[in-house]
């Protein structure tokens, strides 16, 4: 992990803060719980879980970000009749009913907003952090995904059903990462538990076979590196570079599998449900371009596993510079949205994974669409009526989607303005440059050291999104997370 290191005022802290709550209020989500929260949380507890299926004594563990305490869901893989990976979401609808007071706040913002700063959590901490989270060493009620996969990454059976788990180790991304690569010690927590180690390793396993089924159905593989600004004693000390590893991408190889059972489950069972969907792209006339440019030909009509076969190719030939080809792809692909679908009609298909059948399910403390989703699981395997209509979805699905869109301008404006502090001593200087988006509204570039994006101010004429360029930068605003550039 590589980091970029600054010397900054004691108050910045503070300063985010108040940028990151006037933003939330700015783009209509709710910074506060509402006092009728605060009453609703008096006298919850956590379920006992009597009737429902005993899966306590299995090795589950979780693997979250080092500072993770809304943990979602747990992992464990069972050789019963066949190789079965099995993910346990935490009942969250048990303690947040429908038409409650902490379902309507949830209802609002629809996810948690994360920040350098704060974060803006989706439902109280007294939930999120406790009693509906798996937590390590509690007996938690959750809804299992089991899913027996073949020799070949292939899912050959599944089945969705209410049980009773326990999380025997909280492990993180960083930690398993490093210990699956050879490059550091097995996290303690794995250690204390006999045989949890070699669980993990067929778990990786089986993520890895997953992983290059959705490959060769034209699942696409981008760079996913991330910045994230770190406040230390007030200060923003650093831009830190949070690397993909094989940790992350085991936890996204069974989430993407949990998710596309789930929807099938709901079709199964004739209830509607919300789709997550990535539609074909519009621009993709400059995808078509920008591959050109580096001698690849793709078809002239959206084509996944051509696009996937490119991007393979120039991580090979160039990875120090695919993280850029990435991101202009990424931005030339579009945004992902919420749609309402019924049991029986199309699917809208999610392009940049392949498949034609995706929900969001695995993250119920988070994310609203998924809350809703679990209420029709629910409904679905106690065969009663869907306690959400089609009707009902249609205007929901609208509203999760603007409302993500709403969270992402405050937690990219916040990270803009953590950045703007840390840039404000280096206006005068260059760098190298990518566009990353291009548009009436302008154009905005990322350099590479550090990996941060601003506006070009000047020198945008004939710009198009994954062009390269020299810039200087010129001026930043941390209050309104401006990062200015003029093109040299």
């Amino acid at each position: 992990m590589s980091g970029y290191h600054g010397q900054m005022s004691q108050d910045q802290g503070v300063t985010l803060q108040g940028i990151a709550r006037r933003a939330m209020l700015q783009y209509g989500l709710e910074p506060d719980w509402p006092p009728q929260v605060e009453a609703e949380l008096v006298g919850l507890h956590q379920p006992d879980g009597n009737g429902l299926r005993d899966l306590r004594a299995l090795p589950w563990s979780s693997i979250d970000n080092d500072d993770s305490r809304d943990l979602d869901q747990l992992e464990v893989c069972v050789d019963v009749g066949g190789t079965h990976i099995l993910v346990a979401i935490a009942d969250v609808d048990a303690l947040v009913h429908r038409g409650s007071a902490l379902d309507a706040h949830a209802r609002t913002n629809t996810t948690s907003v994360y920040t350098p700063a704060r974060i803006f959590a989706m439902l109280p901490p007294q939930l999120s952090t406790d009693l509906t989270s798996l937590n390590e060493g509690q007996d938690r009620v959750a809804v299992v995904v089991d899913m027996t996969i073949g020799g070949d990454g292939a899912l050959v059976g599944s089945d969705v059903y209410p049980a009773i788990v326990r999380n025997h180790a909280k492990l993180t991304y960083n930690g398993v990462g490093a210990w699956l690569d050879g490059t550091g010690p097995i996290p303690d927590a794995m250690g204390a538990v006999q045989g949890l180690d070699e669980q993990v390793r067929q778990q990786d396993r089986l993520a890895g076979l997953l992983r290059e089924r959705r490959r060769q159905d034209g699942a696409l593989d981008f760079d996913r590196t991330e910045v994230k600004p770190v406040l230390t004693d007030g200060k923003v000390a650093e831009l830190r570079t949070e690397e993909p590893n094989r940790a992350r991408d085991l936890i996204e190889s069974f989430m993407v599998a949990a998710n596309g059972v789930t929807a099938r489950f709901l079709s199964s069972r004739n209830l509607p449900s919300l789709r997550r969907v990535v539609r074909s792209p519009d621009r993709w006339p400059r995808i078509v371009e920008l591959a050109g440019q580096y001698g690849t030909a793709l078809p002239a009509a959206p084509d996944a596993p051509a696009l996937e076969s490119f991007l393979l190719a120039r991580r090979v030939a160039a990875p120090d510079d695919f993280g850029d080809v990435s991101l202009a792809i990424i931005k030339l692909l579009g945004r992902g949205e919420y749609v309402a679908e019924g049991p029986n009609g199309p699917s809208s298909g999610h392009f940049a994974l392949a498949v034609s059948n995706y929900t969001h399910s695995t993250a119920p403390n988070r994310r609203f669409p998924d809350l809703i989703t679990q209420r029709m699981l629910k409904a679905a395997i106690d065969k009663r009526p869907a306690p959400y209509t089609l009707a009902e979805l249609t205007p929901l699905a609208e509203h999760c989607t603007r409302q993500e869109d709403a969270a992402n301008k405050v937690e990219r404006l916040v990270r803009k303005a953590a950045a703007a502090l840390w840039m404000s001593s280096r206006i005068g200087q260059e760098f190298n440059a990518i566009v990353t988006g291009a548009s009436a509204k302008g154009t905005w570039v990322r350099v590479d050291r550090p990996p941060v994006e601003g506006k070009l101010e000047r020198g945008a004429e004939g710009l198009d999104v994954g062009d390269r360029l020299r810039v200087r930068l010129v001026s930043t605003n941390a209050e309104r997370g401006f990062i200015d550039f003029a093109r040299v």
